[in-house]
């Protein structure tokens, strides 16, 4: 089995829709998944992953799963003392998180003073669980740290989503904290990270992440990748601080 996780078009958070560029990436986007042999997909609700998906949709003929699981994951929040208000979990200033020695434990995270006492680590749970159920549909079903193979097959499925999501769902597959990746990892908008299925004992998979992030099909057709999500590389840049 095959996943491809595919974040938003460049997005216009104000309509939560995409920019024009955004469009222009999500048409590229659709010409690069031609190529797979995309048996289901899967998309937020939201519309800048709902107009992501659609060039492809249209192209391919096929039609998607809305899933609300599949959302931003903004709604369970924090409040942090550096500002007076609660902010979404996984956009933390370094000097910070990294006050916390258990945050990049893959279980202990959640016991952190900061997030214990949120609904964070049960909305992460929820998500894992829901994601859990689709990847039993396709015949994988959780155990442990790894998954059984029940119907073991060569399924390639799309999940059109968000950043915060995307690492959300990785940390949970391949078995690490969510803030190793929110806080280390970043998608540009219409990358796709692939993660895939080994069966080195039969009826035992375990996924591998194959590549995190790939704009290729924007470099090919020499449309530069959006710096949506990222912030300055030197504190004395004239980008996003």
């Amino acid at each position: 089995m095959k996943l491809l996780i595919i974040r938003h078009g460049d997005p216009d958070y104000a309509i939560d829709g995409l920019t024009e560029k955004g469009k222009r990436e999500a048409e590229l986007l659709a010409d690069r998944l031609q190529g797979e042999e995309i048996r289901a997909v899967y998309c937020s609700t939201l519309g800048r992953a709902r107009l992501t998906a659609q060039p492809f949709l249209e192209k391919a003929k096929m039609t998607a799963q809305y899933c609300e699981w599949l959302r931003e994951f903004n709604y369970a929040r924090v409040r942090v003392p550096y500002l007076d208000r609660e902010k979404i979990a996984w956009d933390l200033m370094p000097e910070y998180v990294d006050k916390f020695p258990d945050i990049y434990h893959p279980t202990l995270w959640r016991e952190c003073d900061f997030l214990k006492s949120t609904q964070v680590p049960e909305a992460y749970d929820a998500v894992c669980k829901e994601f859990d159920a689709m990847l039993g549909r396709h015949g994988y079903v959780r155990d442990g740290y790894s998954y059984k193979a029940i119907s073991p097959s060569h399924d390639t499925v799309a999940l059109f989503c968000h950043y915060g999501l995307t690492a959300l769902l990785l940390s949970h597959i391949l078995n690490c904290s969510p803030y190793s990746i929110w806080q280390h990892g970043f998608t540009a908008p219409t990358s796709v990270t692939v993660v895939y299925t080994e069966e080195r004992a039969e009826g035992i998979a375990s996924f591998r992440m194959s590549s995190m992030g790939d704009v290729s099909h924007l470099f090919a057709a020499d449309e530069a990748s959006s710096f949506s999500g990222r912030f300055c590389e030197c504190f004395t840049d004239d980008t996003r601080h």
